[in-house]
């Protein structure tokens, strides 16, 4: 299903060489959503994007924990403060989790959270394709995130993220509203070296 935009970004202070794809640049994370509901059947999508993200030695070391309908408000309590203001409205927030160690031999997956970063970026350009936005999030109570989810020592939450359709800034406290715009982003030149 795709998802109707309901706002229109100023991408203009992205620059991209001709030739990358427009999702990649008009991938962007906001923080004002419309509390709309997301089917069950384009969660699935979304994960399954992610579920053919590359992994080192194919391990797939990331686990994304949803919130439902029973326990959005539990997850929205394990955000930090200032994200919990925004997120309320987001119809969907979860959690990203890795397995610390290799399955096949039991040693330490230095590149975890790596590959978890690139499970996300998989689910968060399929969620863009469906017209729907997501939201990576630092600011999480990662000690009461792993005693709600449960998880064992061979477990570390990563970060929180949200999902949904994205709202007008306007429907943002004012401090938080004068954010809501795409970034630029540094030049190839300070990200490059040859």
């Amino acid at each position: 299903m795709k998802y109707p935009d309901t706002i229109q970004p100023d991408f203009s202070a992205r620059e991209a060489l001709p030739g990358v794809d427009p999702l990649q640049v008009r991938r962007w994370s906001p923080r004002a959503f419309v509390k709309t509901p997301i089917k069950d059947a384009d969660l699935a999508l979304l994960f399954e994007a992610a579920r053919w993200a590359p992994s080192c030695f194919n391990a797939q070391p990331w686990q994304f924990h949803v919130s439902t309908d029973k326990t959005f408000d539990d997850y929205l309590q394990l955000l930090v403060e200032g994200n919990q203001q925004w997120a309320s409205q987001a119809p969907v927030l979860g959690f990203v989790v890795v397995k610390k160690t290799f399955a096949h031999n039991g040693k330490p997956n230095a590149y975890a959270e790596f590959d978890a970063g690139a499970a996300w970026m998989a689910m968060t350009l399929q969620a863009r394709q469906m017209g729907l936005y997501t939201h990576g999030m630092a600011g999480i109570r990662h000690e009461e995130v792993t005693r709600y989810l449960q998880l064992d020592d061979g477990h570390k939450v990563v970060c929180g993220f949200a999902i949904g359709v994205a709202a007008a800034p306007d429907t943002l406290p004012e401090e938080l509203a004068a954010k809501e715009q795409p970034s630029s982003r540094k030049p190839l030149t300070e990200v490059l070296y040859r």
